[in-house]
C-alpha cells in the first residue's frame, strides 16, 4: 500500500510517532528505575505461563538480562519515534514490540494468570483488560507509522546512529545503576517517608456496609451502628440490598500481605513495626542467592546497629532451619528473625540482602547491601 506524501499525512505521522514514542520513552524509563522489579515480573511469566505443554522456567535465570534488553529497546525506540531516526528499522521494531506486547496481554486477560502485566512498572498500575485496550490504542498510530515509514524519510545516517547509540547508553547506564542501588525512584509502599502503621491511639476498628436502592441504584455506605439503626424500619429491607463491606483498621500495615512470623507462626510485624524505638530489619528474600559481599554487609550493619543501640532482626522467605544454620555460620547469630512471603519481602527492598529503618512505624532509610556502610551516616535521636 503505497501513501502520497501530503503535508496531512505528515502531520499524522509525527503526530503518531510523537505519542507512541513519548509512551515507549515512559514505559521504558519507569521500568529502568526498577529492572530487579521488571525482572521479578518478566519471572512470574515464565512461571505461569507454558506452550503446548512446553514450560518456559528454564529461562529464569535470564530474567534480569531479559529485563534490561526489554527495558533499553523500549526506550530507544521511543527514543528513535520521536526523533524520526532510523524510521524504517524503528516501525519494524514497533509493530513486532506492539504485535507481542497485543497478543500477550489478551491471553493474559483472558486466562489471568498474571495478575498485573508491569507494563508501567511500579508507576501505574493497569488491570490485565486495561493494559490490552491501552495496547488496542497504541495499536492504531503503531499501523499509521508503519505504514508511513517511507514518507518524507531523509537520509541522516550519522544523525541517527548518534541518537540510537545515545539512547543505549543513558538507558544502561539508568539502569544498571538502579540494579546497583535501590531504585533512584520508588513508587512502592515501603518508601523513604511512608507512614506505615498508624501509631495514634485510636484504636477503634471500623466496619462499613454499603447498600444499593433497589429502585433507584442508589450506593450508600453505612457504618455498622448506623445501619443497626435503619434496619428498624420494616420498609428498609424491601427498598435496599446488600452489595459489599470493608473494616478499617487504624493500625493496619499499608503493605498487602506483610508479616513477620516467628517459629510458631505468631505474627510480630505491628508490634515491631509500631515500636517507639529504630527498628533495622535486614531483608532477605532469596537465601540461596545471597554472595559474600551481601553476608559482609549484614555483618556490618549488625556493627553499626550495636553501635547505636539499635534493635537488628532478620526477615527471610527461606526455610527456619536454613536460615538458623546461615546466621550461625556467618557469626549472625545474635540476631532475631522471622519470616514472610518472598514477594513481599521483594517489595520491600530489591537488594538481597537489603536494609530498612524504622521508627513508630514510618520508614526513615533504605539501603542496598552495597551501601550497608552508609546506615552509619544516619542522624539517629534517641529521646
Amino acid at each position: 500500500m503505497k501513501i502520497e506524501e501530503t503535508k496531512l499525512n505528515w502531520t499524522l505521522n509525527v503526530i503518531a510517532r510523537v505519542f507512541v514514542g513519548l509512551v515507549f520513552i515512559f514505559s521504558g524509563f519507569v521500568k529502568g528505575v526498577d529492572p530487579m522489579g521488571t525482572a521479578f515480573k518478566i519471572t512470574e511469566y515464565l512461571t505461569a505461563w507454558s506452550f503446548f505443554g512446553v514450560s518456559f522456567e528454564w529461562l529464569v535465570p535470564l530474567a534480569p538480562l531479559m529485563s534490561m534488553t526489554l527495558i533499553v529497546l523500549e526506550f530507544t525506540v521511543g527514543v528513535m519515534l520521536l526523533f524520526g531516526a532510523f524510521r524504517r528499522l524503528s516501525a519494524w521494531l514497533l509493530v513486532l514490540m506492539m504485535l507481542f506486547f497485543t497478543v500477550t496481554t489478551l491471553v493474559d486477560a483472558i486466562t489471568n494468570k498474571v495478575t498485573d502485566c508491569g507494563c508501567f512498572g511500579d508507576a501505574i498500575k493497569l488491570t490485565n483488560w486495561q493494559t490490552f485496550w491501552k495496547n488496542i490504542v497504541l495499536d492504531v498510530p503503531t499501523v499509521w507509522i508503519f505504514l508511513t515509514r517511507n514518507i518524507f524519510r531523509k537520509k541522516r545516517f550519522e544523525r541517527d546512529v548518534l541518537i540510537m547509540v545515545f539512547a543505549i547508553v543513558i538507558m544502561v547506564i539508568f539502569g544498571v545503576y538502579n540494579i546497583n542501588n535501590e531504585p533512584c525512584i520508588d513508587f512502592r509502599p515501603w518508601k523513604v517517608g511512608n507512614q506505615m502503621v498508624d501509631v495514634s491511639d485510636n484504636d477503634e476498628v471500623k466496619s462499613y456496609v454499603t447498600y444499593r436502592n433497589k429502585e433507584t441504584g442508589e450506593m450508600d455506605e453505612f457504618l455498622s451502628a448506623e445501619l443497626v439503626k435503619k434496619m428498624e424500619d420494616p420498609t428498609w429491607e424491601q427498598a435496599w440490598e446488600w452489595e459489599s463491606s470493608r473494616v478499617v483498621d487504624p493500625h493496619e500495615i499499608k503493605a498487602d500481605g506483610f508479616s513477620m512470623l516467628d517459629m510458631d507462626m505468631n505474627d510480630h510485624a505491628k508490634e515491631l513495626l509500631c515500636s517507639d524505638e529504630y527498628l533495622l530489619i535486614s531483608t532477605i528474600h532469596h537465601l540461596e542467592k545471597m554472595n559474600a559481599k551481601g553476608i559482609e554487609s549484614m555483618q556490618r550493619a549488625m556493627e553499626i546497629a550495636e553501635e547505636n543501640g539499635l534493635q537488628m532482626v532478620v526477615l527471610s522467605s527461606a526455610l527456619p532451619e536454613d536460615v538458623e544454620m546461615f546466621l550461625y555460620d556467618n557469626k549472625l547469630d545474635n540476631l532475631e528473625f522471622y519470616f514472610a512471603d518472598a514477594t513481599a519481602i521483594e517489595t520491600m527492598l530489591r537488594s538481597n540482602p537489603g536494609f530498612i529503618l524504622l521508627k513508630k512505624g514510618k520508614v526513615l532509610g533504605k539501603w542496598h547491601y552495597r551501601n550497608a556502610a552508609d546506615i552509619a551516616d544516619f542522624k539517629f535521636k534517641f529521646e
